[in-house]
């Protein structure tokens, strides 16, 4: 490796908002990632990983591949300084140092549904200076996070970590993450957004307003024509608006279990929403950032809206129009009709 490659730990220690224990914590899974990389990429050859073993105490299926992730990330941030553990696959926080200095709170597999079809997986984590007690570390807004990144094991293995100072890129090569970028920011303009449109019928009149102005193109408010995306894996889309501009929407709906929203506050959109905001975008849940909310249970789950800071306002705007205009937009003109 040539003197001008530089690594994870050379950027990382380059910044002065890292703490010796969060960089050992932030090599830990690093190489955590490395080694699920190897596993997801053999596929079916060396297990079943899409075989479900029961579910997590949040009633979701665990995938085989959920149940290994979440065990060797545990594992290694076992030997760094890591009080607090607390994961998409455990019901309760779990102790791992008493002495340790840190929190970290981590979905280990994001998008496991995604397992046999070779689509783009990833890991999230959020890390927090630790408090005496393991709910009072998580139990506070995701402003107060000192580091949070992503993981996408996809065509390259792309480690994303924002801290105070930075928002990092690296890619895995040779067996090192090694650094693409120190300093990324989501493109101003774009002409993508990324939303579930077959669960249009069952979304509140902003957010199907917002969409039917969106699709109707050159001849909508906007004056210009956009591309929908879904890939249905969270990392994957964060990284493609991180790199791209756009903006996701995986908002609150009528379905039974939907109303406050799918994705996990602590471990899915408060990390998410702090590199977002890193990189010069912003995360709301429709109306409020992301980053200002206070958890009130460990797998508490909220709407999440994220991209770039023009079109995520827009979305906001449309929440706060009185209802009869909301109302008058959508009777105009739907996603599924003339």
């Amino acid at each position: 490796m040539t003197d001008s490659v530089k690594t994870l730990s050379d950027m990382l220690l380059r910044d002065d908002s890292v703490s010796g224990d969060l960089l050992a914590t932030l090599v830990a899974i690093a190489g955590s990632a490395q080694a699920l990389a190897k596993i997801i990429a053999s596929g079916p050859l060396g297990a079943r990983l899409d075989k479900e073993v029961g579910e997590n105490s949040d009633g979701d299926a665990q995938k085989l591949l959920d149940v290994l992730a979440d065990e060797l990330f545990a594992d290694a941030l076992s030997a760094v300084p890591v009080r607090w553990y607390a994961s998409e696959e455990r019901p309760e926080i779990d102790l791992l140092n008493t002495g340790g200095s840190l929190a970290v709170a981590i979905d280990p597999l994001d998008g496991s549904s995604n397992i046999d079809a070779n689509i783009s997986i990833g890991t999230i984590f959020s890390v927090f200076d630790a408090k005496e007690g393991g709910w009072e570390s998580f139990c506070r807004a995701g402003r107060e996070q000192i580091a949070a990144g992503y993981v996408v094991y996809g065509p390259q293995t792309c480690f994303v970590v924002a801290t105070a100072n930075h928002v990092y890129q690296f890619i895995l090569h040779d067996g090192e993450f090694v650094s693409v970028s120190d300093e990324l920011r989501i493109p101003d303009e774009t002409r993508e957004f990324a939303i579930n449109a077959s669960n249009y019928r069952h979304w509140a009149p902003p957010v199907r307003a917002f969409v039917d102005d969106c699709i109707a193109g050159e001849d909508g408010p906007y004056g210009e024509n956009l591309n929908m995306r879904w890939v249905a894996s969270l990392v994957a889309e964060a990284h493609r608006i991180l790199k791209r501009g756009g903006i996701f929407l995986y908002p609150a709906d009528a379905r039974p279990g939907y109303d406050t929203g799918r994705l996990r506050l602590i471990y899915e959109c408060a990390p998410i929403a702090f590199v977002i905001e890193r990189a010069g975008g912003r995360a709301t849940d429709g109306i409020d950032p992301i980053l200002d909310m206070i958890p009130h249970t460990l797998h508490q789950r909220v709407p999440l809206v994220f991209g770039s800071s023009e079109k995520v306002c827009r979305v906001s705007a449309y929440h706060d129009l009185p209802e009869g205009e909301v109302s008058a937009l959508f009777g105009r003109r739907g996603l599924f009709r003339a």
